[in-house]
């Protein structure tokens, strides 16, 4: 965090220096060094709990490809998550780009400029590596588990592709002539052949690891088809028919939501779909 901090300084004023630094060194890379060690900030508390083991196995294998997670040191949800386009679990074509996994201020954190911090780490970060600029899934309007598209649009990220779904790719150039990330083919029309609810999801995020199979059984219960399908590979990922990967739900073919379920809003989601 300490190198992070010094490579921002130099665009701010020397009256601004003390305080960058001190802001900077609250916050906490986190490595396969000092992973095992570490809260990964969901809202999760128990290092040992399945949602936080499965994470951060996650985590680990994505380290490998150059992922970086940058969180502040106390305990909560204010991180942010990012690797090379190129190793990005969702199918966009974006070479040279660091694509932004993640990028989540909840809670006490919101309003202290922490996402600004966060997110000027990673330009500077992904500037000194080579990288031509940034990328983030977001919509025209907030959507849970996606960026905010206002805090987007005031850091300069503008829409550069969007699927049939209303899923957005917006990106952040370094320089005028940049290419631009777009959806593969496979993800601008998300929709599936099979029937009844089909889930696509991966094990980026936690919850999935408790709250899939609480859903599969629900499910059970009450009669309803539905299948669940882990990715468990950035290929799989890259080819899913759906711009968003963590969590992807289905019925009869069309795109539902990117919502993670547990068991009151699946069965509140059945109940809606029966209305219609």
């Amino acid at each position: 965090s300490v190198e992070l901090c010094i490579t921002l300084q130099y665009r701010r004023s020397d009256t601004m220096k003390v305080e960058i630094v001190e802001r900077f060194m609250e916050y906490i890379k986190v490595t396969n060094e000092n992973i095992d060690k570490e809260h990964i900030c969901c809202a999760i508390s128990n290092n040992n709990d399945i949602q936080v083991s499965s994470k951060k196995e996650w985590l680990k294998e994505q380290f490998r490809e150059g992922l970086v997670f940058l969180k502040r040191a106390e305990r909560g949800k204010c991180f942010i998550e990012y690797l090379p386009a190129e190793n990005a679990w969702n199918p966009i074509t974006a070479d040279g780009y660091m694509y932004i996994d993640c990028l989540w201020v909840a809670g006490s954190f919101k309003g202290h400029g922490y996402g600004a911090d966060l997110l000027d780490a990673c330009m500077e970060d992904s500037k000194s590596k080579g990288k031509k600029g940034l990328c983030i899934l977001s919509s025209g309007k907030k959507k849970p588990f996606l960026s905010d598209p206002k805090f987007l649009r005031y850091k300069g990220f503008k829409v550069c592709d969007e699927a049939d779904n209303g899923i957005q790719l917006w990106y952040l150039p370094f320089a005028a002539d940049a290419p631009l990330p777009e959806f593969k083919e496979c993800a601008r029309h998300p929709h599936i052949e099979e029937k009844g609810y089909v889930l696509y999801y991966t094990s980026q995020c936690p919850f999935n690891a408790k709250y899939v199979p609480i859903v599969e059984e629900v499910a059970r219960e009450n009669g309803v088809s539905f299948r669940a399908i882990h990715l468990q590979s950035k290929e799989e990922a890259q080819n899913a028919p759906t711009p968003v990967t963590t969590y992807a739900l289905f019925y009869n073919g069309a795109y539902l939501t990117n919502e993670q379920m547990n068991d009151r809003k699946f069965l509140k989601l059945l109940s809606k779909v029966n209305e219609k």
